[in-house]
């Protein structure tokens, strides 16, 4: 995927706990950054993920990760997490993310997350809220 595929950007800095001792990021913080892009792109949204999980008593559970490592993340990196929704099913939706060089057009690994929504009290799949999945489509422009 190319830079310019993405709606939304999140910019970090990797910090030092996050890399082994060649300096290099530690592969299980990948999905932190994901889910922190994916944290921001719901801010972006204007979705307020806690006081709707709260309300209605429903989450989103990752049910599937992919990581593709294209080339290593270092110490002091600056990286753009850029994220974007690829589907929306009835209960599920799925986000692809791609970190690059800060200002750069160097990909450095893409991700793809699916989340379903479940209700909490019974632990089944359930519907997206209307208003969520309006707000993604806008902001996507889909």
């Amino acid at each position: 995927m190319k830079k310019t595929d993405f709606y939304y950007k999140y910019t970090f800095r990797v910090r030092y706990a996050e890399v082994d001792a060649q300096g290099i990021v530690f592969n299980a913080h990948y999905l932190t950054y994901f889910d922190c892009a994916i944290t921001e792109y719901y801010r972006k949204l204007k979705y307020n993920y806690a006081s709707e999980v709260k309300k209605n008593n429903k989450d989103f559970h990752v049910i599937k990760t992919i990581i593709d490592y294209k080339k290593p993340i270092l110490f002091d990196q600056l990286i753009d997490a850029c994220i974007r929704t690829s589907k929306i099913g009835f209960s599920s939706i799925t986000f692809n993310i791609g970190l690059y060089e800060n200002d750069k057009k160097k990909l450095l690994a893409l991700g793809t997350i699916i989340q379903v929504y479940t209700d909490q009290k019974t632990m089944i799949s359930t519907k997206l809220p209307i208003n969520f999945v309006n707000k993604i489509k806008k902001f996507e422009k889909i």
